[in-house]
């Protein structure tokens, strides 16, 4: 019978992955263009250079060579964020296997990277509740209408977040000693975790209770020095590295508290009114996952504890970051799923008389029917391109610029625009003698009009390529 019901729940688990794939597919050939299109495409940015130069993973590099992000000029392109094992893992492949384009391999690699980490917390969940609650923690996972668009974008959020839980995993031994060789091995993926973005921290913080269970011994103190030592020591180096390229380094510190913004009323309302409780748990999700936090088994209760200190911790310290950018909250989504999980379960399994029952089911499939309802209502116009203008005129540019040319692409300041020429240059217009004397070779500009005075201007001074009512392509090369 045992085996029965483990070929059963494996069955299922196939099931749910099948699910959480198949909804990440759609209108995965897409341009980068939708929401959060800026982030996405400084991001696939990196992987394209890569592609036609070479990987070299210590010196990544994007079109942008403004001084927007870092307030230097950048005329090499440097990209030094997140340590670019994402973008340089989807290079390898589309070199290996160039059938379809970079993005595509992005987002395949989000795509697996998302499903896998819904597969692992939902077996942590098993080996502390029962395979309900596990089962359901994956599906959640696979299935909430944000996490679904953001298990697919370009972004390296979903990647972190995957390899600082796969590190967990390892070390989740089911209270028996963990060996030197897991240690080693969840200590590099950890590594590799705080390389993407040091933000996993945050999620490694249940590792505390995993070597802390009793009894605690010398053998287990070292293991955990060694763990954090492996941890923490790559990270460090490579902010050190980085320290040479200063204007590839964006400005960050209003990441933490931007504008005073931390424990003030509009943190509160925009974290976990409108993003939390809209956004990611359509209002009624709201219902099981406050259950969730009642009703968690005490005896477990310190490793999800933990997921969720350090959740609220990382809303805390990243508290402009999370209020400016809903993407942010990526990082949310074991603990929501989770959490929300336990109080589905807590519902769906009451022993009481049947009419409590039945009354307990009913609300837990209201519940989410409508949190799958209202969240889908906001995230699906994350889907839409809402200037598609800016892929033609980048088609365009393409298909007429030389492959060295260097591009203004007026779109204020946003990258969008210039990822889709393929060009290097600069995402923001105004200054054009000085960017001319960096090398910017031509203008280009979407939805030209007659009040649009630099464009016009501009075009009596130098050779117009292309212009129409959608684009305007400008030779600076070239005067009349």
């Amino acid at each position: 019978m045992k085996h029965n019901t483990r070929y059963f729940t494996t069955f299922l688990f196939l099931i749910i992955t099948v699910i959480s794939i198949a909804v990440r597919l759609w209108k995965i050939d897409q341009p980068i263009a939708d929401w959060h299109s800026f982030r996405q495409a400084d991001t696939a940015s990196v992987a394209r250079i890569f592609t036609a130069r070479g990987i070299d993973l210590l010196h990544p590099r994007y079109h942008d060579l403004s001084n927007i992000q870092s307030g230097k000029d950048n005329p090499q392109g440097w990209r030094m964020v997140e340590f670019p094992l994402y973008q340089g893992i989807a290079a390898r492949v589309y070199t290996i296997i160039p059938f379809v384009s970079i993005e595509i391999y992005l987002r395949l690699i989000t795509i697996l990277c998302s499903t896998l980490t819904g597969l692992l917390l939902g077996i942590m969940v098993i080996r502390r509740t029962t395979v309900f609650t596990g089962l359901m923690t994956f599906l959640a996972y696979a299935i909430l209408p944000y996490g679904i668009f953001y298990g697919r974008a370009v972004l390296p959020d979903p990647f972190m977040v995957f390899l600082s839980i796969l590190s967990v995993f390892l070390l989740d031994t089911k209270g028996q000693d963990i060996s030197w060789m897991t240690t080693v091995i969840s200590g590099v993926i950890a590594a590799l975790a705080l390389l993407v973005k040091p933000q996993a921290a945050f999620l490694l913080l249940p590792v505390l209770a995993l070597f802390s269970i009793r009894p605690i011994t010398g053998n287990k103190i070292l293991k955990f020095l060694l763990w954090g030592s492996i941890s923490v020591i790559p990270f460090i180096l490579w902010r050190i590295w980085i320290q040479q390229y200063p204007e590839g380094i964006p400005v960050f510190d209003w990441l933490l508290n931007q504008n005073g913004i931390r424990f003030k009323g509009a943190w509160f309302f925009w974290l976990f009114a409108d993003r939390i409780g809209r956004l990611i748990l359509g209002y009624w999700g709201l219902i099981l996952f406050g259950l969730g936090l009642v009703v968690v088994n005490k005896k477990e209760g310190m490793f999800f504890l933990l997921i969720l200190i350090g959740s609220l911790l990382y809303l805390v310290v990243i508290a402009g970051g999370n209020v400016q950018h809903d993407y942010y909250q990526i990082l949310l989504l074991p603990v929501i799923s989770i959490y929300t999980s336990i109080g589905f379960a807590y519902l769906w399994n009451q022993k009481e008389k049947e009419r409590s029952r039945i009354g307990s089911r009913c609300l837990a499939i209201i519940s989410v029917l409508f949190l799958l309802s209202f969240s889908w209502y906001t995230v699906r116009t994350y889907y839409w391109i809402n200037r598609p203008e800016i892929i033609e005129a980048g088609v365009a540019a393409d298909k007429l610029l030389p492959v060295d040319a260097k591009v203004i692409a007026a779109y204020n300041g946003d990258t969008t625009f210039l990822y889709q020429t393929k060009r290097t240059g600069w995402p923001l217009n105004f200054d054009i003698d000085k960017k001319i004397s960096m090398g910017a070779t031509h203008y280009i500009t979407v939805s030209p009009t007659d009040a649009d005075l630099e464009t016009k201007e501009l075009a009596q001074k130098y050779t117009v390529l292309v212009r129409n009512d959608k684009y305007a392509i400008i030779d600076l090369t070239r005067k009349k």
